[in-house]
């Protein structure tokens, strides 16, 4: 009697223990949140300013790659060697453009180019200067992504084309791309991507945005919630992005009945 009534306070003493525990990492955790909450509403004004300066450097660059990518890559794809149309020179520098910009490590890309980035807008400093080496990555980016695509193009569409003496203009408008329309959308979902990640690096060189919200208020600081959260800001919309750019492809897709 006396060993089970040991056992039976042991029992609810080790229940009432995990009961505080509990209750206690709970209230470490709301502790916690608290905290972060208080501290992003601090940087508020700060990381909105990031956010709109991640958002302009990306819409510049993405209006580079559509502008310019989309023909360059294009024009690959015609003027390869076994292509509708080829044009080994031509092919030789596009080709050539993409994959030297392609190759160098891209702060290392930045920093070679802030003479021409201070040619061409005036400084090296700034949003807008940062989107300078940001478009000239997505544009060879998305080139080569739509060479890759046409790729995928039935030869049967061309040699269709052909037959019906349709001109370049008219094989790329009405033949190809409607016809890769599903894979370009993805394409430039993924330069999409990849310039968030590469926007980051662009605080190094004074063009503010996201990731240098995070260096500043949150790793050098030593505020590394801060840090933390905006790390997981720039992984929900990377997933949005991501999503939103499959959902398009699925829509427009014509293979899909």
């Amino acid at each position: 009697m006396i060993g089970e009534g040991m056992f039976g306070e042991g029992m609810i003493a080790g229940a009432l223990t995990a009961q505080g525990s509990g209750e206690g990492i709970l209230a470490e955790v709301a502790g916690s949140f608290d905290e972060l909450t208080a501290s992003l509403g601090a940087y508020r004004g700060e990381m909105l300013q990031a956010i709109w300066e991640t958002g302009l450097m990306l819409g510049n660059s993405l209006l580079a790659a559509v502008l310019l990518g989309l023909p360059i890559g294009t024009w690959m794809y015609l003027s390869r060697r076994n292509g509708p149309q080829p044009r080994h020179g031509l092919y030789a520098v596009l080709n050539g453009y993409v994959n030297v910009v392609r190759s160098v490590p891209f702060l290392l890309f930045v920093v070679a180019l802030i003479p021409f980035t201070r040619w061409l807008v005036g400084t090296s400093f700034g949003t807008t200067a940062a989107s300078v080496p940001l478009a000239f990555v997505a544009v060879a980016l998305y080139a080569r992504w739509v060479e890759q695509t046409l790729l995928d193009v039935p030869r049967q569409t061309v040699e269709l084309a052909d037959a019906l003496g349709a001109s370049t203009l008219q094989l790329i408008t009405r033949f190809l791309y409607p016809e890769a329309r599903s894979g370009l959308v993805l394409s430039l979902t993924t330069v999409t991507i990849s310039m968030v990640s590469y926007s980051t690096i662009m605080g190094v060189v004074g063009g503010g945005g996201v990731g240098d919200f995070a260096i500043r208020y949150g790793y050098q600081t030593y505020e590394y919630e801060i840090m933390y959260a905006t790390i997981l800001i720039m992984i929900v919309v990377v997933m949005l992005l991501q999503g939103t750019g499959t959902w398009i492809s699925r829509r427009i897709d014509r293979r899909v009945p």
